[in-house]
């Protein structure tokens, strides 16, 4: 008679808990928000992919500062193709125009389509800041250089997370994010497209301000967008469609909303209406550029997906495909486990009792 038994748990092979528990995490995550906040100050924010991945990785190395350091290593391992990949994605922004001149009259056209019943004819962007844009900063300049700074963080710390806690739907995440990232390179090469300030600049609009990092200066924090400032400068001022700013806040929202409480929702989906707001009042995007990134996000869940189920089912035909070659292929053994045909098939196994468990 076979006896089944319950099988044993397997012996613990990770690191033990420390034995001082939360206090060593404690310490840690606080050296490295002091140290932040000195290279916030001296530098500037992370706006600059690498620059933020120097930051997150330090900020997991941490919060698991009882790991061994091949566990450190394999988060640089897996994450150093992804920036090197975004440090390319920055640089080839820069060649989208290809010396062209970008289209503006079109997009213009488009917003006052969309909301100049609501705008009295006017863009959305100037219309926002003639309400709202003064000398002084207020608590809303304040809030939108925020939002809009969240913008080169938010998505690598939501990867970091899901890389500590499930590295399967880390690659799930990377592969969407991947995605959306080539599609909207692709569509600033094929269609360049210029920003308000720049359609201001260049005569097409009244007086436009670029405004997106101002809120800052409120705290006298003049040089927290060093580096974001820099990069506007030495950014291609025409890949404005689609805009991936909302298009990642978007995304990242639509990605962990399924797994979230309901209740959670309206908070989670007003990050990215909040990221719309601030890129319509600064100055960086119209309407329509938003709109279009959007859709993006739609599509890039759509053809991610179906290709990810595809995958799977191709992998599924063939395993039991490969399975039946190898059972055909390992001799006698093989011949045992084909099954005979005809009235007696199936006696042997009915020969053999079911296990009886242990317990009785």
């Amino acid at each position: 008679m076979a006896v089944v038994t319950d099988p044993q748990p397997p012996a613990r092979t990770g690191p033990t808990a420390s034995p001082d528990g939360g206090r060593r995490r404690v310490v840690a995550m606080a050296v490295w928000a002091a140290a932040f906040v000195a290279g916030w100050f001296a530098i500037g924010l992370p706006t600059d992919p690498a620059y933020a991945f120097v930051w997150i990785w330090a900020a997991t190395v941490a919060w698991n500062s009882s790991r061994p350091w091949r566990s450190h290593l394999r988060f640089a391992r897996d994450w150093v193709p992804v920036v090197l990949l975004l440090a390319a994605y920055n640089l080839s922004r820069g060649f989208a125009d290809n010396g062209a001149t970008p289209h503006a009259m079109e997009l213009i056209v488009a917003d006052r389509f969309l909301l100049g019943w609501a705008t009295g004819g006017e863009v959305p962007t100037i219309w926002l800041q003639q309400h709202l844009y003064r000398p002084d900063v207020h608590w809303w300049d304040v809030l939108a250089s925020w939002v809009y700074f969240s913008h080169f963080v938010v998505t690598l710390a939501a990867a970091a997370v899901l890389w500590l806690r499930d590295r399967t739907r880390w690659a799930a995440y990377m592969r969407r994010w991947g995605f959306l990232c080539a599609a909207g390179l692709v569509t600033y090469f094929a269609y360049p497209a210029a920003p308000p300030w720049w359609a201001a600049q260049n005569g097409l609009l009244t007086e436009v301000a670029r405004i997106s990092t101002r809120g800052w200066k409120a705290f006298g924090m003049h040089g927290a967008g060093n580096l974001l400032n820099a990069g506007q400068i030495a950014s291609n001022p025409v890949a404005a469609m689609p805009s991936l700013h909302t298009a990642f806040a978007l995304f990242v929202v639509l990605f962990f909303l399924g797994a979230t409480r309901r209740r959670w929702w309206p908070l989670l989906l007003a990050y990215p209406l909040a990221m719309t707001f601030t890129l319509v009042y600064s100055g960086e995007h119209y309407m329509i550029d938003v709109l279009v990134g959007w859709a993006y996000v739609g599509i890039t869940f759509l053809v991610v997906g179906l290709a990810e189920r595809w995958w799977a089912a191709r992998r599924a035909r063939s395993a039991p495909a490969s399975g039946e070659r190898a059972a055909l292929t390992d001799g006698p053994a093989a011949d045992r486990a084909i099954p005979a045909a005809g009235p007696l098939a199936g006696r042997d196994a009915a020969a053999d009792p079911a296990p009886v468990p242990a317990d009785r």
